[in-house]
């Protein structure tokens, strides 16, 4: 398929949870499994926004005329989250994470912002609207393409509530879980600058990148996408598609919704803006007709939030390196692309430094820090996060100095290791291997002796002399492996 020609415009939505408190409360951001012991039942109503007309998606929600259940806990929720109280002040570890990613994406920051309300009716918010504040807008972020780089423009960046989150959900009722509802979240909007659906892939990862780089949460449910995307065969009618979680199947995701709109078209069918889920597969279902701008209104119980020049030079001081930028200093350092990667994948970087410290051996410390704990997770099947809980940097440490002032071998470090997950002391492991590696010694000296008595031997000539002077007492295997270091 030739997207091309079909004039087609991309635009982004990411949303992604802040590893901070709650936005507007001081509740904790935790998820729960046990069950709730607060329950709460009602419905919610359209309201019209600022404009003074109802918007056209909280009208489609209302006509539903469902009921809303609210699961919550006495220990970790408040009045706010039960919509009881007014919002307290804003998190100001979140205001600052915002400030950082504007600054990534060459944001121009509002100096006032005021905190709106969003209407929302679905359920996911027991006041029946979300409290979102725009902090930034008219940035841009480059990708490259086959023609070379490629400003892709950011056109929003907003601080906002996350949702409550679905328990359960039949014809009549949705259940909710309250713990998620208030979470941070930071939604960017890019413009609709995206071409093809590779470049949107493109886009989601280089943003991704950006985020990961602040301080976010991980895991699953932490980071969702929304796709906007039309095409002029339609008159540019656009189409938002809620949720769609990976970057791989945003492509595929496009390519299903072009195939679809332009078979509507030969049906002369008309098409108009909606919002429609992504399933999986990358095929879309409806959801409901795309809302406009008649769902906002002012937040009445906050004031207006000034961001001080002072707060975004405080910001712009603790701004996080990019992958890339760390990836080039450790190349740099000598470390090879494999480590370098294990090392960013499994958020290494401050145990790294603290091992060249001792010692400027950079891929000996990424091995035991990452290539040798990922080979045992893998072979003796136990989890990596048990296996690097067991395997803290302090015996790291021992081992890594160990090895560098020849205590012990390198080839060594792996079986040291799994003795030391398997329950085993390390300072009598150590003793051990050092006594072992003090005999080997010996005996590499005393192979050197041998060849240079009699050079120009063959390897089983040199076999049977060793054995002979060591009369069969010594490791035949050992023997070998250090005869093959000289003897080719």
């Amino acid at each position: 398929m030739k997207e091309n020609n079909l004039g087609l415009k991309i635009g982004l939505e990411i949303h992604q949870q802040l590893d901070t408190g709650k936005l507007f409360c001081r509740c904790p951001p935790i998820i729960r499994v046990d069950k709730p012991d607060v329950i709460i039942k009602r419905k919610l109503h359209a309201v019209a926004g600022e404009s003074g007309k109802i918007d056209v998606a909280a009208e489609h929600e209302a006509g539903k005329d469902r009921w809303f259940t609210y699961e919550g806990y006495s220990d970790t929720n408040c009045l706010l989250e039960y919509d009881e109280c007014p919002p307290h002040e804003i998190e100001k570890k979140a205001l600052k994470i915002a400030i950082q990613i504007a600054l990534f994406l060459n944001m121009k920051i509002f100096p006032i912002t005021q905190v709106m309300r969003k209407t929302v009716i679905d359920g996911s918010n027991t006041a029946g609207f979300q409290r979102t504040l725009l902090i930034a807008q008219n940035g841009f972020l480059e990708i490259e393409t086959k023609k070379g780089k490629k400003k892709i423009g950011i056109q929003s960046l907003c601080l906002e509530e996350d949702a409550a989150r679905i328990i359960e959900k039949n014809e009549k009722e949705t259940i909710y879980r309250l713990d998620r509802l208030g979470i941070p979240l930071i939604e960017i909007a890019t413009s609709p600058d995206i071409s093809t659906p590779e470049e949107a892939k493109q886009v989601a990862l280089k943003l991704g990148e950006i985020l990961r780089a602040c301080k976010v949460k991980r895991g699953i449910g932490t980071i969702r996408q929304d796709v906007n995307m039309s095409i002029d065969k339609t008159k540019w009618t656009r189409f938002e598609i809620k949720g769609v979680q990976e970057p791989s199947l945003i492509e595929q995701t496009i390519y299903h919704e072009i195939s679809r709109q332009l078979a509507l078209l030969k049906e002369n069918q008309k098409l108009v803006p909606e919002v429609r889920k992504a399933n999986p597969g990358g095929t879309t279902s409806f959801l409901r007709p795309l809302p406009g701008s008649s769902r906002m209104y002012p937040e009445t119980d906050l004031p207006l939030i000034k961001i001080s020049n002072e707060l975004i030079k405080e910001a712009k001081k603790e701004l996080p390196r990019l992958k890339e930028e760390i990836s080039l200093e450790l190349k740099e350092q000598g470390l090879n692309p494999e480590l370098t990667k294990l090392i960013l994948q499994e958020n290494k970087l401050q145990e790294f430094k603290a091992l060249i410290k001792l010692a400027d051996k950079p891929n000996l410390a990424a091995k035991l820090l990452v290539l040798l704990p990922k080979e045992i997770s893998s072979h003796e099947k136990i989890d990596i996060k048990k296996v690097n809980d067991k395997l803290s940097l302090d015996i790291i440490e021992t081992i890594f100095q160990a090895i560098i002032k020849n205590k012990i071998p390198e080839s060594s470090a792996k079986q040291i290791m799994m003795d030391i997950i398997k329950g085993q002391d390390i300072s009598e492991i150590l003793k051990t291997v050092s006594n072992q590696s003090s005999s080997l010694t010996d005996l590499e000296k005393s192979i050197q002796e041998i060849i240079k008595e009699k050079p120009n031997l063959s390897l089983n000539a040199y076999m049977g002399l060793v054995m002979q002077k060591f009369k069969g007492k010594i490791d035949a295997g050992k023997v070998l492996d250090i005869l093959k270091k000289y003897i080719k």
